[in-house]
């Protein structure tokens, strides 16, 4: 059998003060999912998925990424597999140019330099190569943050609230562009019109547990379900 993009299995973590963050969270993720990650702050979200690429090692339970455990021997290969755009494009974006950005994946990876003028295009970007990222939108800044990760030829996209910031013009262009990805999705957001848009799927973690798993269309209906979580629709947002 093939196995799943993602597999987490009672993965607990401890943090050094002793603040347990996660209790025994099971996951599972098939090839192609798009799935959102919900809870509110302090839930264990970000926990989890530092979990993804190794920045943490579990307490206990286990990580698998494509049939492949996330441990030591196995980092480099594990980071290319999952790759996270965070929140904040300025952490990824650091080179004078975008194509400089794009292309320092896969010149660490050992990957074709052809991956570059790909992960441009499926985002977008061609266009602006040769132009300063600090020059850019923030949704074009998003953009190229999600390039620089696509380069390195992931099998798992995990975006880290993609939508936080954007005008609704950018925040429109970024979701046709995901919508557009053939990859399998983890996507952590509070935008829960966002999750409804591009995830059919949402898991909701609060207190360092699952606590749902289903259909995005069906949590986001349960009113009780987000009020006990700390979780609202926007004022006058409907979901027929």
């Amino acid at each position: 059998m093939t196995p799943p993009a993602l597999l987490v299995d009672g993965l607990a973590y401890a943090y050094p003060d002793g603040h347990q963050a996660l209790f025994g969270v099971n996951l599972r993720v098939d090839r192609g999912e798009r799935v959102a990650l919900l809870g509110p702050n302090g839930a264990g979200k970000t926990t989890l998925v530092l979990h993804l690429n190794g920045v943490h090692t579990p307490g206990a339970g286990r990580v698998e990424v494509g049939g492949l455990a996330v441990a030591k021997p196995n980092l480099k290969e594990i980071r290319r597999r999952v790759g996270i755009v965070f929140q904040d494009p300025d952490d990824q974006l650091f080179m004078p140019t975008v194509r400089e950005d794009v292309a320092f994946g896969p010149a660490n990876f050992g990957l074709p330099p052809e991956r570059v003028d790909q992960a441009l295009a499926a985002v977008g970007m061609t266009e602006h190569a040769d132009r300063s990222p600090l020059h850019l939108s923030g949704g074009q800044r998003r953009r190229v943050a999600l390039a620089t990760v696509l380069a390195c030829d992931p099998e798992i996209l995990v975006l880290d609230e993609p939508s936080a910031n954007l005008e609704p013009v950018a925040r429109r262009e970024l979701a046709e562009v995901l919508l557009g990805l053939d990859r399998t999705l983890l996507m952590v957001t509070h935008d829960l019109p966002y999750a409804l848009q591009l995830c059919p799927r949402s898991v909701l973690i609060d207190n360092g547990v699952v606590v749902a798993d289903g259909p995005t269309r069906d949590l986001l209906a349960d009113t009780e379900l987000l009020a006990a979580h700390r979780l609202e629709l926007p004022f006058g947002f409907r979901l027929d």
